[in-house]
């Protein structure tokens, strides 16, 4: 499976691809992760995403330094039509994407006689040039002349498009979006009759080859499209300034130059083929073979996004890495895998990729423990649900529609996706009632909004009673105390013109110092204060402040005294907890920056809560926390508190934020502007820079001394990959801490010893404790064999019942264990088929083989027992149990079970 050793590997590739553009003036950048930090899409999809604020005009600096020309390899995720990888022999959802790119630098000549350099010179690919072909927008008459009259292109090697093929975005000059936009040049190489016996001509009319793959497309982002004028025509200006974008498929220009059939037959992913062949026991024999190539590509897919951070779940990236995940083992298991698989193949991922992409390897444990986490939750529903399906596809004739309810239960009861139904169903020829799952699925969600407290409140229904107020000014970052007026009062969604003492309502203030709940932070609390109208002194309590999505701060108000109307002064107390909550917020930051310090740059944010009584986190990692990493994570935050390093925070265009490093809550929204908040030093902890800088709204300490003390509390599992952390700061801590100090001194006077002593004290207890069990034990059962006649069994008659031996016996104070014990010993020695054991509260019931084979059931027998002894109880036709109130009762009763 293999590319042969003459050949260049995928990782050789990648790097002259990196080496060629360093050597021609272009900083080489690390990949970004697949998880994207721009909020229009869940992961990044094309090299040039990461640099959409540069393409924008913002200057090009970057960590490793200034430069207008870059160039990477971005591991990219897409999609879209993931139902096709696997299928197809193209498709794929990971792609690396080679890249170089220029902001206002050089421009089409050089980006296309580059691109033809590297392709062809035999000191990097080597490849013929007689077998390159290009396509250049109809229009583009300079990219035309570059390439025939300066690189020497055959003029029937260039084919013409329209803005649909050869234009980026597609169709932009008719259609939009209004920005940037440009022509485009892509690069096809021929890969002979072997492939197809189409001609390049031929390609012009159907678009479709598997002869003429396509390499590399050059874009050329040279217009500024504007709005059409009166005439309905778009306007498309010259840029100040012009940028490269190009983009190469290294699995493509691998499958090129390997001189292999597909994308499955390169060296990346040959290994891992094969070893699904190996594991599953089916041979791997191409095209037909759909479930090797869906597991291979898609645990190479899952691999790159949980080493980046994102772990499965049911919205957002976490959804679509789960349904990644659930295809690739509904696939394993049509190959006959019963046991989890899919994470013995990540060894193999990280070695073809582990040298370009190393978080795989500090990540490898847990990447391979979430996967398999995830497997196993799957497998357990998954018979259940093909089963079910099945049954209901077998009985259906081709072209007939599953029900959308059906497709429903499947998603709601065994966690199918409805695009594996979909997937499932299309192997039959049915259709799924998608209409009919969207409506039981919002019918659904419906009912749980209707009994959740977190559901559309009354007040949020009534948004037309706040579009006519301003966003509130908050001045709380800095002001406790401020003054602002009334613009509404709010009762039940309704606006009122008065309060007065005793009354509970919504206050709309034009400037507030309250924090509105936000960001994991709770909503400030405090006073509000004012000169009431009939000259009385007004106060109200507030109780809560939160924000509407336009911005306007609603403070949940009790009034003390006075009367409120709209258009008053008030002034805003906040109240003592906010410096608790502060202390918490910022301790949030460090505890985030600890956990990657210890546990790898994988660790992701997901969730928090800001309290003034503690803190809460939720974090990406596939394990429980050792003793030793919680200990280090403790010992690390308290040294940076220790350390005083200042907390600082700044307003900044969310394009220059992401560009500076600054770390952003995934799934967070965020406006045009930011808040970034930076704790930082330049102390290192094992080669980690202390510095944490994240886009956050939130309300901090001025340096990380004020926090004070700071102690873990727990470490749990809240969801497959997902970890909760809670955690104490400042006289929240510190009071933990004297509790327990005080609870340690109380326990050790009660076992009359010291702290230093108590652990030598329990244990030697837990020694007496065992030994006590141990001759209880012995003595139960003496106790027991005493009240059965001394071992004889005479204590219990054996009578005739039903047709069988039956032995009964009332012990007192035995239970449990010794109870069935002494079953089995009066089973021994009174010769009956059947014995009945009564304890203080519990009943037990043993039969012999030979009993059982006649008809006898000592679960039946138990539970009349048990009834009529005040209690319940069952088991098998041999043994059975149950526990009573009334064993006198349940004894009487056998005369009558048979």
């Amino acid at each position: 499976m293999t590319a042969p050793s003459s050949t260049l590997t995928t990782a050789e590739i990648r790097e002259k691809f990196l080496s060629f553009f360093e050597s021609k003036g272009h900083l080489r950048l690390p990949s970004a992760s697949t998880i994207s930090p721009d909020p229009t899409t869940l992961f990044t999809v094309a090299g040039m995403q990461p640099f959409k604020a540069q393409f924008m005009g913002a200057p090009a600096r970057f960590e490793q330094g200034a430069n207008k020309r870059v160039t990477t390899a971005q591991k990219c995720l897409r999609v879209g039509d993931i139902e096709n990888v696997g299928r197809t022999l193209r498709h794929c959802s990971l792609l690396e994407m080679l890249g170089n790119f220029s902001f206002g630098d050089y421009f089409k000549r050089e980006s296309l006689t580059w691109a033809w350099e590297f392709l062809t010179d035999p000191e990097w690919m080597g490849l013929d040039g007689s077998k390159l072909y290009a396509t250049i927008y109809e229009d583009d008459e300079e990219a035309y002349d570059i390439w025939t009259k300066e690189i020497g292109l055959p003029a029937d090697h260039v084919l013409r498009f329209g803005a649909d093929e050869n234009f980026w975005p597609a169709d932009a000059p008719k259609e939009g979006p209004n920005g940037p936009c440009g022509p485009c040049s892509e690069i096809f190489y021929d890969r002979g009759p072997k492939y197809g016996d189409d001609t390049w001509a031929e390609y012009a009319n159907t678009r479709e080859s598997a002869r003429f793959l396509e390499i590399w497309n050059n874009v050329f982002p040279q217009y500024d499209r504007q709005e059409p004028g009166a005439d309905g025509t778009p306007t498309l200006i010259d840029l100040p300034f012009k940028n490269i974008d190009t983009g190469m498929g290294l699995e493509r220009i691998a499958t090129v130059v390997q001189d292999v059939y597909d994308f499955y037959s390169n060296d990346v992913f040959g290994p891992i083929v094969a070893r699904v062949a190996e594991l599953s026991g089916h041979a791997y024999e191409g095209p037909q073979n759909v479930s090797h190539r869906v597991v291979a590509e898609h645990v190479r897919s899952v691999s790159m996004v949980i080493a980046d951070g994102s772990t499965p779940g049911n919205t957002g990236s976490g959804y679509v890495i789960r349904k990644i995940l659930r295809r690739a083992s509904r696939h394993a298991y049509l190959l006959g895998l019963r046991e989890p698989t899919l994470y013995k193949l990540v060894p193999l991922v990280v070695e073809s990729m582990g040298d370009a992409y190393p978080e795989l390897r500090t990540e490898q444990a847990r990447v391979e423990a979430t996967i398999k986490s995830e497997e196993e939750r799957f497998l357990k529903t998954l018979e259940g649900g093909i089963l079910r399906l099945g049954g209901l596809l077998e009985g259906m004739e081709k072209g007939a529609v599953l029900g959308g309810n059906e497709a429903f239960i499947l998603y709601d009861t065994y966690g199918f996706p409805v695009d594996l139904t979909k997937e499932i169903a299309e192997e039959y020829g049915v259709s799924v009632d998608e209409a009919g799952y969207a409506e039981s699925l919002e019918n659904a969600q419906n009912i749980a909004r209707a009994g959740s407290k977190y559901g559309k409140s009354e007040l949020f229904g009534a948004q037309e009673a706040l579009e006519d107020l301003p966003q509130t000014q908050f001045v709380g970052y800095d002001d406790l105390e401020a003054d602002g007026e009334v613009l509404a009062l709010m009762v039940g969604g309704e606006r009122i013109e008065h309060l007065s003492a005793g009354d509970e309502a919504t206050v709309v203030l034009s400037r507030s110092p309250f924090y509105a709940e936000g960001g994991g932070e709770v909503g400030d609390t405090g006073r509000l204060e004012w000169d009431s109208v009939n000259g009385e002194r007004g106060a109200g309590v507030v109780r809560d402040t939160r924000k509407t999505p336009g911005g306007v701060f609603l403070h949940d108000v009790a009034v003390e005294s006075g009367e409120l109307k709209p258009g008053q002064s008030v002034r805003g107390v906040v109240s003592g907890e906010r410096h608790a909550t502060q202390r918490h917020h910022t301790a949030t930051h460090l505890l985030h920056a600890a956990l990657r310090a210890v546990l790898g740059s994988g660790v992701r944010q997901a969730g928090s809560l800001v309290a003034p009584d503690r803190l809460r986190f939720d974090f990406s990692h596939g394990a429980a926390m050792t003793v030793d990493e919680l200990a280090d994570v403790e010992r690390l935050v308290s040294r940076w508190v220790s350390a005083n390093f200042p907390v600082t925070w700044q307003e900044m265009p969310i394009a220059e934020a992401r560009a500076s490093g600054a770390t952003a809550l995934f799934g967070e929204k965020y406006g045009d502007t930011v808040r970034v908040v930076r704790v930082g030093g330049d102390v290192s902890y094992e080669g980690q820079a202390v510095a944490s800088m994240e886009l956050c709204g939130g309300a901090h300490v001025g340096r990380t001394g004020d926090i004070g003390a700071f102690v873990l509390l727990s470490d749990e599992n809240v969801a497959a990959g997902v970890r909760r952390i809670e955690a104490l700061a400042g006289e929240a801590a510190t009071g933990w801490l004297r509790e327990r100090l005080q609870q340690m001194a109380r326990v050790s006077a009660m076992l009359n010893t010291n702290p230093d002593g108590l652990e030598g004290r329990v244990a030697g207890l837990q020694v007496q404790v065992k030994a006590a069990e141990k001759e209880m034990v012995a003595v139960r059962r003496q106790l027991a064999e005493a009240q059965m006649g001394g071992g004889s069994g005479a204590a219990s008659p054996v009578r005739e019942l039903g047709g069988f031996k039956v032995a009964s016996l009332k012990l007192s104070g035995i239970e449990g264990n010794e109870l069935r014990g002494a079953a089995d010993k009066l089973l021994d020695q009174s010769g009956a088929d059947i014995v009945v054991l009564a304890g203080d509260k519990g009943l037990v019931v043993k039969a012999t083989k030979d009993a059982v084979a006649r008809g006898a059931h000592a679960g039946q027998l138990v539970g009349k027992l048990a009834a009529a002894g005040g209690g319940k109880g069952g088991g098998r036709p041999d043994m059975a149990q149950a526990g009573i109130t009334d064993a006198g009762a349940a004894l009487l009763a056998l005369d009558t079970a048979f």
